[in-house]
């Protein structure tokens, strides 16, 4: 086997790897965050952030897997880009949310009845299908 073929299998067995840690972290945030209505959701994110702002984010662990996998990769193509911007407005959403609905309290009456409904099981699992075939897309 010559340098260059050991290099590829390596290489598809790393991407495969950070893929699949991915996926995994993946599932890790959906189960923390996981509740019935949107609410609840920001209600888990809130208790949190009420113990500090460091455990908000550290309960966000694929944002800062995707920056290591740039660091480590020294990839920052479109694929990447999209992830890290869907990441980092993801977090200044529920942020502005957690402002808005316990800071603040100041909730809209649309906004009152859109935290009120019922979140499906599949939307948690959303991150797990976009995510990784991003990643996996933006490593080859």
């Amino acid at each position: 086997m010559d340098f260059i073929q050991i290099w590829v299998k390596s290489r598809m067995e790393n991407v495969l790897l950070l893929t699949s840690v991915l996926m995994l972290l993946e599932l890790f945030e959906a189960m923390i965050q996981r509740a019935d209505t949107l609410y609840g959701v920001i209600q888990r994110l809130y208790g949190w952030y009420q113990k500090s702002i460091f455990l908000f984010f550290l309960i966000h662990p694929t944002f800062y897997f995707i920056l290591f996998v740039v660091i480590l990769t020294g990839k920052l193509d479109f694929y990447i880009t999209l992830i890290l911007a869907m990441k980092i407005f993801d977090l200044f959403y529920k942020l502005t949310l957690i402002k808005k609905i316990f800071i603040q309290q100041q909730v809209p009456p649309e906004m009152a009845e859109m935290l009120e409904w019922k979140i499906p099981v599949w939307f948690f699992l959303t991150g797990l299908m976009l995510y990784p075939p991003l990643l996996y897309y933006a490593l080859q």
